[in-house]
């Protein structure tokens, strides 16, 4: 077993120390006496056997139970259903690849499956979730040996939605459920007109004259072989023609860009879920040879542009095991926020750590490496959703030897000592002091040289090298009245790194 992640007795009685530090500083924050913030140690993006993970949901919760893991955000594929269709009649001469989903498990089986885990294992919380497919379209063509599916990776993880019809109608490729039906309709329906000729064609009895010898003799025939043709032109279209609706996005269009995105992410904010860009800086390309048809490419380019280019949606992939640029100061991450702070984007962008894990050692991954703290006051599925739409979280990657530990990130006002975390808005004087909180420590106890940086408002306040375990505090000043800026942190390096999410700070120049 991983011994140095097995140890979960050590590993909880840290988070339970950095809970107490944090609970210390931030006691006037709280809403009720003794009610302090607990850190719940999630993984997020996890695949089980319902879809293309290779484990079981009870063995997934087995393993978070050995390693100390709190809580699994489940984020089986929704539907993968992907296909290619011939002009003209791309309904009927056509190729479908079906993989194993939720759609074809059943979304009620799922969700079912999901409420009795945690009714038997309720020391690991099971929150529901599904990883989609918004949209892929293709370029190119089979005969000119250049056809490519592009965008099958560009995916959203949907967290939260409270009900099964919700999940059922996401509006993603290849769900027939989100068909749009209209006036097109009538039209796709109207070989049925075809039936009634055949029909009559069929028991329609032609006389002819047909000469036997020296006479004439008239002959009743039927034209069936017309009938039949029209029955089957019939059928074949209505084939090609169902499910008589049309998908949101057509996949033969190539200039729908990310709108196919955003509808989704605006379906899902109305119904109250909680939408999270899956790893987009992840590259993804293969080619598929089918023998004289030639090489089909499937391909996903990473996609940094889609946090600027969509709003509404909650979060993305600020932590995976790839390399990642969009966190660093100034970078993507930045931008965004940047957006938020002087009020272009109406909510702010918050980043989480996805494991993208489909099952042990697959891909050399574990279900620790990458992990997302969520802090919340009571530990049930409903508070880890809140801290998740709130920002009241960071990310971690760790090894089997070792994780950070964030003990302490808070802003707090010299002049009123109120303080904030992660996720939240200081409310501090204009131009008045405040002081930046910050401690790490690591779940082994053991001392190591760390870099830290602080970020403010998308540049580097502090950057440097501290050994873990250490405590900072560092001296700022609130924006001028009316104004905005945010602090967050990137702690570590490698496989050992702390992203937190960003504390706001807002300036009052109202009199106190």
């Amino acid at each position: 077993m991983k011994s140095g992640v097995k140890n979960t007795p050590r590993r909880n009685m840290l988070r339970l120390i950095g809970c107490v530090a944090l609970a210390g500083s931030l006691w006037s924050a709280t809403v009720e006496a003794g009610e302090a913030w607990q850190p719940v140690t999630t993984v997020l993006h996890v695949n089980s056997n319902v879809s293309t993970g290779s484990d079981s949901i009870e063995s997934l919760v087995a393993q978070a139970r050995s390693y100390g893991i709190e809580a699994i955000i489940l984020t089986d594929n929704f539907l993968l259903r992907f296909e290619y269709g011939l002009f003209p009649l791309p309904g009927l001469i056509r190729r479908t690849v079906t993989l194993p989903s939720v759609m074809s498990t059943g979304v009620d089986r799922y969700l079912e499956a999901i409420r009795e885990a945690n009714q038997r294992h309720p020391d690991v919380l099971l929150v529901p979730a599904v990883e989609v497919v918004p949209h892929y379209y293709w370029t190119g063509s089979l005969f000119g040996k250049d056809l490519t599916m592009h965008d099958a990776q560009k995916n959203i993880l949907v967290v939260g939605l409270p009900s099964e019809t919700d999940y059922k109608r996401l509006p993603v490729a290849g769900n027939y459920a989100a068909y749009e039906y209209g006036w097109l309709t009538v039209l796709w329906l109207s070989p049925v007109l075809l039936v009634g000729p055949a029909v009559w064609l069929l028991n329609r009895r032609v006389e002819r004259k047909v000469k036997v010898g020296w006479t004439f003799m008239v002959v009743r025939t039927r034209q069936v072989g017309l009938g039949v043709a029209l029955l089957i032109v019939a059928v074949l279209l209505l084939f090609n023609n169902y499910p008589f609706g049309r998908p949101p996005f057509d996949v033969y269009q190539a200039g729908n860009g990310l709108r196919p995105h955003q509808h989704l992410i605006h379906y899902v904010r109305d119904r109250g879920g909680l939408t999270v860009w899956s790893m987009p800086e992840a590259r993804d390309s293969n080619r598929y040879s089918f023998g004289r048809l030639g090489v089909v490419t499937v391909k996903t380019d990473p996609y940094p542009e889609a946090l600027l280019q969509t709003r509404d949606y909650t979060a993305f992939g600020a932590q995976y095991a790839d390399t990642i640029t969009m966190t660093d100061a100034g970078g993507v991450w930045d931008a965004a926020l940047g957006e938020y702070i002087r009020g272009r984007r109406s909510s702010p962008v918050w980043g989480v750590g996805e494991a993208a894990y489909h099952g042990n050692g697959h891909a050399g991954k574990q279900l620790f490496d990458v992990e997302t703290i969520l802090w919340v006051k009571e530990r049930t599925p409903a508070a880890l959703l809140d801290a998740m739409a709130q920002g009241r979280m960071y990310s971690l990657l760790r090894s089997k030897e070792y994780g950070l530990i964030l003990n302490e990130f808070a802003l707090i006002s010299e002049a009123t000592g109120e303080p904030a975390i992660s996720g939240q808005t200081l409310q501090a004087p204009a131009s008045s002091p405040i002081l930046v909180r910050l401690a790490v420590s690591s779940d082994d106890g053991r001392s190591r040289q760390t870099p830290v940086q602080v970020i403010r408002s998308g540049r580097p306040m502090k950057m440097g090298t501290e050994s873990v375990p250490f405590t900072l505090t560092l001296r700022d000043m609130a924006p001028a009245g009316g104004e905005m800026s945010y602090y967050r942190l990137m702690i570590g390096k490698g496989d050992h790194t702390i992203v937190s999410n960003p504390i706001f700070v807002r300036g009052d120049s109202s009199p106190p």
